[in-house]
């Protein structure tokens, strides 16, 4: 027994040293490469087997790949295409461009919430990361506890990220006015640069290098063993295949493959090895993992068969929980000129608000200048309530924005987004095409602890432009209300329609809410999935994406998506080995 011990301990030392080798921890700078395992998927057999089978190559699925592919055999399954060698992805005065990309082959898949808010999500290697505005910022020592992470695993895994991929932003002077003006309110203390989620004013970290340059949660594959890792391209998985397990007194499902088409509808299937600890692992994103779930059978089963899917498990709890941060801002128009900067520096209140600011002009497809994150191309649209946003008038929007003089776009955008949120929807399928988006609600400002967050943040924007710290970069004749009531009422017009807004915060908040793309939830923790993120009721067969997070963690939360696709990685390999070596 002591040589078996010996022997397992040793080997457990030696996983550990391999999964936490700076061996591979320096980033990519050849924006063309690919990596050799990666690979369309009208190249794959018919038939494959593996020991892990991970849907979707996103923000979670990159690390977690990366990380079982040191000790198994590992396929990953990704819907859109490689960033690489995209300079719309890669560069961020490109920010945007993908986002305002209808076609069918873009990286960004638009969606339109009940709400009425536009929306989008991830068609991409490296999903989200490879949108996003690249703030990076850990959750908070209270969100790990809460949600019974091991402290001291996060931290390794967040430091594993972010040797690859996470830079020291460059402060210039209309971040640092924001800055100042955020300490000069109150929001305090000044906590420098660091990434951890602390109260106060602080500078987070950035995906976007001091060259402007991208690096995405695809960059982590770099730690992959390329030996037994296999990555499709454009492989759109439409269902889990299941068998039953009849041992012990009940039967239950068990995933044990998947059926995909390549991008010539071609139809593929992949099968796990034989093997008791293998697994499949779905990591397709807050819609695509419960859109997924419901079409391989596990769902409500009414609504199952309204489809005419053939229910696996009737779980009522798929789908729902749905949740989207809002996002109001306050755009600010400046005398002089101000850098390009997406986000950079956060105030975090202690009443729920994050303040964030973006700034500066983006050339979004050739000489067009727009307002980056904030510009009607991509959906992000205040003048009118979210109902009201049709298509013809973000059309007339955006001819509108074009055709603004270059002094409309000096300045920038205040925003703030709430913890949590508090109000919570549901997501339900449209038809049975994986292609397409599922039906979502999030109801926006549903609980009014929401909504009076969202006053209090909007509030505190309205002290920050008044401040002296930002006074440089403010007309003196706009005061905050008029501002207020000019990106209600226009986001692209400089006069305001009257000097009196007409309407309180609480009915700002309503008419002006956007999106900032942290949506979750679908795939809840203790409700569809337990703490070892396995799929109640059914056996192996995880989700591991922000579908299982009740509350979006830290004020931007890419940070953990990427440390819990590492740091589930290392606890399936060590769980693994640990049952090896019982046997």
């Amino acid at each position: 027994m002591g040589l078996v011990f010996c022997l397992w301990r040793l080997t457990l030392l030696s996983l550990a040293a391999i999964l936490f080798s700076p061996k591979y921890c320096t980033s990519q700078k050849d924006d063309g490469r690919k990596y050799p395992f990666m690979q369309n998927a009208a190249s794959a057999p018919s038939v494959s087997y593996y020991d892990y089978i991970i849907i979707g190559g996103g923000t979670a699925g990159c690390p977690l790949a990366a990380t079982l592919s040191q000790s198994h055999t590992v396929l990953v399954l990704e819907r859109g295409g490689s960033p690489y060698g995209n300079p719309n992805i890669t560069n961020l005065n490109a920010f945007g461009v993908p986002l305002a990309d209808t076609s069918p082959f873009s990286p960004a898949q638009r969606f339109i919430s009940q709400d009425g808010v536009v929306n989008s999500r991830a068609r991409v290697l490296g999903g989200g990361s490879c949108l996003n505005a690249g703030f990076y910022t850990r959750a908070s020592p209270h969100y790990v506890r809460e949600v019974g992470w091991d402290g001291k695993l996060v931290n390794e895994s967040y430091k594993w990220v972010e040797r690859v991929v996470v830079f020291q932003p460059p402060m210039r002077q209309w971040q640092s006015a924001v800055r100042d003006a955020l300490l000069e309110v109150g929001v305090s203390p000044y906590n420098g640069f660091t990434y951890d989620h602390v109260y106060g004013t602080k500078i987070g970290g950035s995906i976007f290098d001091q060259n402007g340059h991208r690096h995405t949660a695809a960059d982590l594959l770099e730690y992959a063993n390329a030996n037994t890792i296999t990555l499709l391209l454009h492989a759109i998985v439409h269902r889990i295949l299941f068998t039953t397990n009849k041992g012990g007194s009940r039967s239950r499902p068990v995933a044990h493959g998947v059926v995909f088409k390549d991008d010539h509808g071609r139809e593929h299937r992949a099968y796990l090895n034989q093997g008791t600890s293998n697994e499949i692992i779905v990591s397709a994103g807050a819609l695509g993992s419960p859109q997924l779930l419901m079409l391989s059978g596990i769902g409500a089963a009414h609504h199952l068969r309204e489809h005419n899917i053939n229910v696996v498990l009737d779980q009522p709890l798929v789908g729902q929980g749905m949740s989207d941060n809002p996002m109001n801002a306050i755009f600010v128009p400046s005398p002089q000129p101000v850098e390009v900067s997406l986000i950079q520096v956060v105030g975090i209140t202690n009443f729920g608000s994050y303040i964030e600011a973006a700034s500066g002009e983006n050339f979004n497809g050739g000489s067009q200048r727009d307002f980056g994150m904030f510009s009607p191309k991509i959906g992000q649209f205040s003048k009118l309530p979210p109902k009201q946003r049709t298509p013809e008038a973000i059309a007339k929007a955006i001819e509108r924005m074009e055709s603004l003089d270059q002094e409309a776009f000096k300045g920038g955008f205040i925003l703030e987004k709430i913890m949590g949120p508090i109000s919570t929807g549901h997501l339900e399928l449209q038809n049975t095409d994986p292609n397409e988006n599922p039906i979502v609600t999030f109801n926006y400002f549903q609980d009014p602890r929401d909504l009076e967050m969202c006053i209090h943040g909007i509030s505190t924007i309205e002290r920050v432009i008044n401040s002296k710290a930002f006074s440089p970069f403010k007309y003196n004749n706009m005061s905050a209300s008029m501002l207020l009531n000019m990106t209600a009422n226009s986001p692209v017009n400089l006069l305001p329609k009257h000097t009196n807004t007409g309407r309180s915060l609480a009915q700002f908040c309503r008419d002006t809410v956007m999106t900032i793309w942290h949506y979750h939830g679908g795939c809840q923790v203790g409700r569809v999935v337990d703490s070892d993120y396995k799929v109640l009721g059914i056996d192996a067969l995880r989700v591991i994406d922000g579908s299982t997070f009740n509350y979006s963690p830290g004020t931007n939360p890419q940070a953990t998506v990427m440390m819990l696709g590492r740091y589930m990685g290392v606890k399936i390999l060590r769980e693994r080995l640990v049952a090896d070596e019982t046997k």
